[in-house]
């Protein structure tokens, strides 16, 4: 799969990732809910590391600037 994130894009998953793991860790998430956002909170991290959104490449969109040739 060809990369289709740009820095803010892969910036603001992991500030959001990172609020769900601190919230979770104090308490405020519980349960079903809390899991469940831990693992939306995962699946952030491991698309910002590869630069890949699977939703993005399902709609064809891409946060990428294209480089006129």
């Amino acid at each position: 799969m060809k990369k289709n994130m740009n820095a803010v894009d892969k910036t603001v998953r992991l500030v959001i990732a990172a609020a769900i793991a601190v919230l979770y860790i104090l308490g405020v998430l519980k349960g079903v809910t809390g899991v469940a956002l831990l693992i939306v909170g995962i699946v952030l991290i491991v698309t910002s590391i590869l630069g890949i959104c699977p939703l993005y490449w399902l709609t064809g969109l891409s946060t990428l600037k294209k480089n006129p040739k």
